[in-house]
């Protein structure tokens, strides 16, 4: 039950200000807050956390257990560099209205976050994959849902801020990680 708690919180607290979620809420304010956005942004979080998820699962059944904490402090610190990356993407121009479009940008953009990266950490820490990759999913689609709802609003919430942060704290997990894994602490 911790990594499916883990992983939803996590997910869901780095996903604010995430560009997947700047990205729904900016086509929510220019197209309307459309059902047909929020679920496929449900969509690309549920498939997004289910990668990593399995993946997660996949290369630690392949270690040894000092390997696998060291898997995890590089993928936390793979997270503390994702959150810690100025997003400077403007708002499209002429969105399109193609929902499978949307579908494959989300994804793409979830694949290399912060939030998955804490995922695929969570499944390789506790071996419990399944439960880490629907935790991550509720995170991130209630993520996504949030920006939706708020449409152009999410820009004017202090989200450098806190993506800076929440950066500092999963870099001091990634080092306290990394050196639970050297047997140094």
């Amino acid at each position: 039950m911790p990594s499916f708690l883990f992983a939803f919180a996590a997910t869901l607290v780095t996903s604010l200000g995430a560009r997947d979620q700047l990205l729904v809420a900016q086509l929510s304010a220019r197209l309307g807050a459309g059902v047909g956005l929020l679920v496929t942004g449900w969509l690309a979080a549920i498939l997004s956390a289910a990668i990593m998820a399995w993946g997660g699962d996949a290369i630690a059944a392949l270690m040894p257990d000092a390997g696998k904490t060291m898997l995890v402090a590089f993928a936390l610190g793979a997270a503390a560099f994702e959150l810690a990356w100025p997003n400077r993407e403007k708002a499209p121009k002429e969105p399109t209205r193609s929902l499978v479009a949307a579908f494959v940008v989300l994804l793409a953009r979830q694949m290399g976050d912060a939030s998955r990266f804490l995922v695929f950490a969570f499944a390789v820490a506790t071996g419990v994959p399944l439960l880490a990759g629907i935790g991550g999913a509720l995170g991130g689609g209630l993520a996504l849902t949030l920006g939706w709802m708020a449409g152009e609003e999410l820009g004017k919430w202090p989200l450098r801020a806190v993506r800076i942060a929440l950066a500092v704290v999963v870099g001091i997990a990634a080092i306290a990680a990394g050196l639970s894994a050297r047997g140094i602490i």
